[in-house]
């Protein structure tokens, strides 16, 4: 017996399109199709096929609240989203909705056959444009969690200290032991980084992330 595929997709073009195909391969079956993500629930239980290919939008409910209706029923059943949308704010909500896969319309018939292989055998599948995003989101994320202060260096850091205590920049200069010329280009290049307009809300800033008593 053959992988069993349950294709959910509101288009009907679409849903012939892939019937056509996979009825071709040796090694995979159509369980049914569903023309939205109800009858999808409704056919899954049903029919209880090893994968479900759903679309993400779609009416009566969308692919992510199929899915998760799905999963939470059917925990090893594996469902593939194969969709047009490749952000962030619709990969996320799928995939922690349960989908162990997202591939994009634009896939190749012969990809898309070696993914749904794949997926059968537990590895998670998700389309290249799909982890390109996923990396620029993370890293974004990561970026706006880091803490400002964390974008200076050392040098800077000790400088940042200085201006809240109130020195001028001869004082700093005379207790880092480092030149006025120096100094200044240490203040706006933390200025710059902080994003802060002058000195006044340089000391402000070190004293609310408590970098000087």
């Amino acid at each position: 017996m053959g992988i069993r595929v349950l294709i959910a997709d509101d288009h009907h073009v679409v849903r012939r399109g892939l019937v056509f195909f996979l009825k071709t391969q040796k090694d995979i079956e159509i369980a049914g199709e569903a023309k939205n993500g109800q009858e999808a629930v409704e056919l899954a239980r049903a029919l209880k096929p090893d994968i479900v290919l759903m679309d993400l939008v779609m009416p009566l409910m969308d692919g992510i609240e199929a899915t998760s209706l799905i999963k939470k029923e059917f925990p090893d059943m594996k469902v593939m989203m194969l969709t047009s949308f490749s952000d962030q704010e619709h990969v996320i909500p799928a995939l922690e909705a349960g989908a162990s896969g997202y591939q994009l319309k634009d896939i190749e018939p012969d990809e898309l056959v070696l993914a749904i292989k794949n997926l059968m055998r537990g590895e998670h599948q998700l389309h290249s444009k799909v982890t390109d995003h996923l990396l620029t989101h993370m890293s974004n994320r990561h970026r706006q969690e880091k803490k400002p202060a964390e974008e200076l260096t050392k040098r800077e850091l000790d400088v940042l200290k200085e201006i809240a205590k109130g020195k001028s920049n001869k004082e700093i200069a005379a207790s880092l032991f480092i030149t006025e010329k120096t100094v200044k280009t240490h203040v706006s290049n933390l200025l710059a980084k902080l994003e802060l307009a002058d000195r006044t809300q340089a000391a402000l800033f070190a004293v609310r992330n408590n970098l000087v008593e």
